[in-house]
């Protein structure tokens, strides 16, 4: 059971609630926060971020051995076979199917899309050093997605809030990416960290400020109270604080700097909650 827990990363919840923090915004700023609709998604975020870990894993199997974060991962060390991760992303995407069912027909369109880029997210690193705007467009799909199944509508601030995203995703996994770069360089893997090379932490900080344009356009569209810009203003302090922790590049200190973007989220989330 451990090793499937492992498989899905129940274990480690960073990467959901990554993805949980800009689909309650969308829900939210809907001003239509319909409970139902809320709950699904919830579970929707926990069963495709668990599928795409499981893909993630099947694609890396013969790469993971080689990298130092991802050497004891439950098909690398043997735990589970090939087939038993094939059987699990099956049966959470029966479950995602499920979920999905309960939406309108506009949300199923979105889904399928978001299911296809999410798929293709983990071949990327084979064949471009962009595979970060492949997972920042795979992971920002649960914005249009919101607004189709509470207002099916994509008003501006559907594709600003989409904008604000991607920036902060490539970002954010810019610094995930630094942690394995030279093990990456080692066995052929692709990045944005290796691509930017010298410039990351210069081009990180750009994409931060895109992402705070973006939520401030979005502030200002919608005409949002005090308390959005103050969180923004929290979001500020935590960005500077991650040039801080990757400013050495030390592999420790961008971990931290990455799993910091959780409270990122979730500063803006409340930010949203109390307006």
């Amino acid at each position: 059971m451990l090793a499937y827990i492992q498989l899905m990363r129940l274990d480690k919840p960073i990467g959901t609630l990554l993805l949980l923090w800009p689909t309650l915004w969308a829900i939210w700023l809907t001003g239509e926060p319909y409970t139902y609709i809320t709950l699904i998604f919830i579970l929707g975020v926990f069963t495709m971020r668990a599928a795409g870990c499981v893909v993630n894993d099947y694609a890396d199997r013969h790469f993971d051995a080689h990298v130092e974060r991802t050497k004891k991962r439950p098909l690398v060390r043997g735990a589970l076979t090939e087939k038993n991760a094939l059987w699990t992303l099956f049966t959470l995407l029966l479950i995602a199917l499920c979920l999905l069912l309960t939406l309108n027909k506009l949300s199923w369109l979105i889904a399928i899309i978001a299911l296809l880029t999410a798929m293709i997210y983990p071949f990327m690193k084979r064949y471009t050093h962009l595979p970060q705007v492949t997972l920042g467009i795979a992971f920002s799909w649960c914005i249009p997605m919101a607004y189709a199944a509470i207002i099916e509508q994509f008003p501006p601030t559907c594709w600003l809030l989409c904008f604000a995203n991607i920036c902060w995703i490539i970002a954010y996994d810019t610094e995930y990416a630094m942690v394995d770069r030279n093990d990456d360089i080692k066995i052929g893997i692709k990045s944005t960290a290796i691509l930017f090379g010298q410039y990351d932490k210069l081009i990180i900080g750009v994409l931060q400020a895109f992402t705070m344009i973006g939520l401030l356009m979005v502030g200002v569209i919608n005409q949002l109270s005090l308390v959005f810009y103050i969180a923004l203003l929290l979001v500020a302090i935590l960005f500077i604080y991650q040039q801080w922790l990757i400013k050495k590049r030390d592999r420790k200190r961008c971990f931290r700097a990455f799993l910091n973007n959780n409270y990122v989220g979730f500063i803006v989330f409340l930010g949203l909650f109390f307006v």
